[in-house]
Parts: structure tokens; sequence; C-alpha cells
């Protein structure tokens, strides 16, 4: 994407933005000389940063890979979806099984741009997009019903969103909202920075992040993150490094962002 470039319409390109910035960390090419400039000077601060961002992204698929497959689920509640890149949800779970529904949310238009022209589904199924913050949950629960049955198992997937929400009783009460929405057996995946896992570093360039990004950043202990499910079943092996969650590779180095997936009883 080139500064010379129209500035898509509610776009600020004068300001680096998380979506962005990930998807430059991700290797996209959906970003602002700003997103360049802010995701290299952290870069230079915490380097493992782009590991993170890989394995987050490794996560998601072996996530809905379980999810599909041994689980058996057929409907995506994705919140905070981001730029479109290579294994989106829909994309992981179509190939499992053709007939999954999927909705995605997210409030970036820049997200929203491509989402529409990227987020296809497969014939069995249906993929569907809503323009919503992730503390407006009843709006996103009312029009995710347009796509999905909220009387069948579904999963909801809060990956790299809660962090955005620096109030951890609010985040708590997003989660438990979203929670009572779904029926039993449904399931929850959140991944979530911190600076735990050898993640001391990640303070500063969450302060530099904080100071010169948007939106705003909060790092979790696995405390707080494991009190986000504390009424729900988790899966094996719990709440560990997302680069080690389900993965077969043991020679994966863990990172600094925690991964789980729980289930509700």
């Amino acid at each position: 994407m080139s500064e010379n470039w129209p500035p898509l319409r509610g776009v600020n390109t004068t300001v680096a933005h998380n979506a962005r910035v990930w998807n430059y960390w991700l290797g996209g090419k959906d970003h602002y000389e700003v997103d360049r400039q802010v995701g290299e000077h952290i870069h230079s601060m915490f380097p493992l940063i782009a590991d993170v961002a890989r394995a987050d992204r490794a996560f998601l698929k072996r996530a809905v890979s379980f999810l599909a497959g041994e689980a058996g689920i057929r409907q995506y509640l994705d919140i905070g979806t981001g730029l479109p890149t290579a294994d989106n949800t829909h994309q992981v779970a179509q190939q499992i099984a053709p007939e999954s529904h999927v909705v995605y949310v997210d409030n970036d238009p820049l997200v929203l741009t491509h989402a529409r022209a990227l987020l296809t589904s497969s014939a069995a199924g249906r993929t569907d997009y809503v323009e919503a913050d992730a503390r407006h949950t009843e709006e996103i629960l009312q029009a995710a019903s347009r796509t999905l049955n909220f009387q069948q198992p579904m999963a909801v997937m809060l990956l790299g969103i809660l962090n955005f929400i620096s109030d951890t009783d609010q985040a708590r009460d997003i989660v438990r909202r979203l929670v009572g929405a779904i029926p039993s057996g449904s399931y929850v995946v959140i991944s979530h920075p911190t600076t735990e896992l050898d993640g001391e570093a990640n303070r500063e360039a969450m302060a530099f992040w904080n100071k010169n990004a948007t939106p705003p950043i909060t790092a979790r202990g696995h405390d707080d993150i494991a009190g986000f499910v504390d009424d729900l079943e988790l899966v094996e092996p719990g709440i560990v490094s997302c680069a080690r969650w389900h993965n077969p590779d043991p020679s994966e180095p863990s990172v600094p962002q925690y991964g789980l997936i729980a289930r509700k009883p």
C-alpha cells in the first residue's frame, strides 16, 4: 500500500494502527509508512514481536482445525478479525467442513474494505462481516444471528482483542456476555500478550506503542487470563504459549502470548 494512494474514508494514515502494523509483521502489504516506522521501531526494541505475530496466526490455524475436526464445530464468531491474510478462519474451517458458517467482526474501515473483497465462502457454507466494536456485544450478537444459529454449538474467537480492553473487569464482562449467549458445547478461543513467558522485554515496547499508535494495549498474566474462562472447561494443555498449543513441533520456541481453548459445559 502506498502513501501516495488517496486515504480510504475513515482511515487515519498519520497514526499507526494495530491491524496494519500486525499485517506488516506478518509480511502483508496492507499498511502505510507510519505503520512500517512504528513496526520497525518496536521490532528493534522487542525482536520477538514478528515471531509472536506468526505464532498467533499459526495458533488460529491449529485452533480452528481442532474445532472443525475433533470438536465438530460448524459455526464461528471471530471478533477482532484484523486484515485478511492466509489461513483465515473460514478458509481453515471450510477446508475441513465446507458447510461451516463464519461471522467476522471488526471496526476498522480498512479491515472492512478488505473483508468485503476477500472473505468469501465455500458454496456449502456462509461467511458474513459485522462492523462493530468488541465492547458492543449485544449489537454483535444480534447481527451475527443473521448467519449463526445460537441454538447450536459454536466457537467464539477472541484472538489478540481483549488486550485492547484496558479494564480487566470490562474485558471479563465482554467474555461473560458472549459466553452467556452461546449454548452448551460451544467453545471460546483466546490469545493474549503477556510479560510472562520471558516477555519482560515487551514492557518497554508496549509503552512505546501506547504513546505512538492505536489502540492502546494491555498485557495480562496467566491468572487474569484464566479469569476470563473460570466457568468453562479448559481444553488440554490449558493456558500456554500460543506457540505450544497443540503444536506437534517441540522445537517451536515459546512466545510471550498466551493461547487457550475452553468449552462451555
